[in-house]
């Protein structure tokens, strides 16, 4: 992902924000009522207001710091989401049987990470670029392997076995993680009203999600 900083956007204001997931779906009406319905996106695209977030002077200031770091919209930059940062569905710490990334093959060595939601009409694979240094632990075939046995790209999400460690055929391929969402400011403008400020007025400040 070319123009990107990997660099985690200050995570007490991001834990108090507002936003999430946004899809876009294209609606024909039809004269009899009837109406037809189109995905434009295969993959949702998740929108966060920071501004909900800034509490302080010394926040607001850490983050006008990191917007001109980054080039306002310029370069992206690591986003952790409250409510949506671990592959366990409930939120709770990842465990290696969270989500199946594969099936072993006896000669594919790479696999993606990703997360499904939901599981009894249509699930959504979304995948997982950003994941957490340090917080992978994946499963072949249901036991749980070293960590010496694959290596994981923090960067891009791809997961790589060693020599000697690629899954046989047949077997399933699980992992449990932590994640970040890569996003970029929505902005090249932030209009900071320090009197509004002082009064209780909240900053805007939109960042949209990156999609490789």
């Amino acid at each position: 992902m070319t123009g990107f900083h990997e660099i985690l956007f200050p995570l007490d204001v991001a834990l108090k924000s507002a936003g999430g997931p946004e899809r876009r779906t294209d609606i024909v009406s039809f004269g009899s009522g009837r109406e037809q319905r189109n995905a434009r996106w295969a993959q949702s695209r998740r929108r966060y207001d920071a501004g909900y977030g800034v509490k302080t002077l010394e926040a607001l200031q850490a983050v006008v710091a990191f917007f001109e770091e980054r080039r306002g919209q310029l370069y992206g930059f690591r986003w952790r989401d409250r409510l949506d940062h671990s592959s366990s569905a409930q939120g709770g710490a990842p465990s290696p049987l969270d989500q199946g990334i594969g099936i072993g093959d006896g000669a594919t060595a790479a696999f993606q990470l990703v997360k499904t939601y939901g599981a009894g009409f249509a699930p959504y694979v979304r995948p997982i670029q950003k994941p957490v240094a340090g917080s992978l632990r994946v499963a072949v075939g249901g036991n749980e392997v070293a960590g010496s046995a694959f290596a994981c790209d923090a960067t891009t999400g791809l997961v790589s076995f060693l020599a000697g460690h690629i899954p046989p055929p047949g077997a399933a391929i699980t992992a449990g993680f932590s994640f970040d969402v890569p996003v970029r400011f929505d902005t090249d403008y932030l209009e900071v009203d320090l009197s509004a400020f002082a009064a209780g007025a909240i900053p805007k400040i939109p960042l949209v999600e990156i999609r490789g």
